[in-house]
C-alpha cells in the first residue's frame, strides 16, 4: 500500500468504459450557441454600424456634432474623408468623419 492509496483508493482510480457519444448533441449544441451569439453580441453590432453610417452620411454643413474625443463643434466644411468643425470663433480642426459620435440639436451650443 503507497500514499497515493490513501487518498485515491484503488477501485476509484481504474478506468471505467467510456459512455457512447451521442451522435447529433453536440452539432445541435454549437447550433444553438452560434444562434445565441447571433442575436445577443453580432446582430445588435451590425445594427449600430448601420446607424453609425447612416448619421455620417447625413452630415451637411451648420450641423452640431459631438465627437468621439468629448469634443463639441459646428461643422463647417465637408469632404470624402473628413471634415472641418469649428470648435471656438475663428478656430477650426479637420476630423474623419468617423470621429463623429452624435449630432446635436440646433442650438445646444450656444446654449452652453
Amino acid at each position: 500500500m503507497s500514499l497515493l492509496d490513501f487518498f485515491i483508493s484503488p477501485a476509484a482510480a481504474q478506468s471505467a468504459a467510456a459512455p457512447a457519444a451521442g451522435g447529433f448533441g453536440p452539432l445541435i449544441m454549437i447550433a444553438v450557441m452560434f444562434v445565441v451569439m447571433w442575436f445577443l453580441m453580432i446582430r445588435p453590432q451590425m445594427k449600430r454600424q448601420k446607424e453609425h453610417r447612416e448619421l455620417i452620411s447625413k452630415l451637411s454643413k451648420g450641423d452640431e456634432i459631438i465627437t468621439s474625443g468629448g469634443i463639441a463643434g459646428r461643422v463647417d466644411d465637408l469632404g470624402d474623408n473628413f471634415i472641418t468643425v469649428e470648435i471656438a470663433d475663428n478656430t477650426k480642426i479637420k476630423l474623419q468623419r468617423n470621429a463623429i459620435t452624435a449630432v446635436l440639436p440646433k442650438g445646444t451650443l450656444k446654449s452652453a
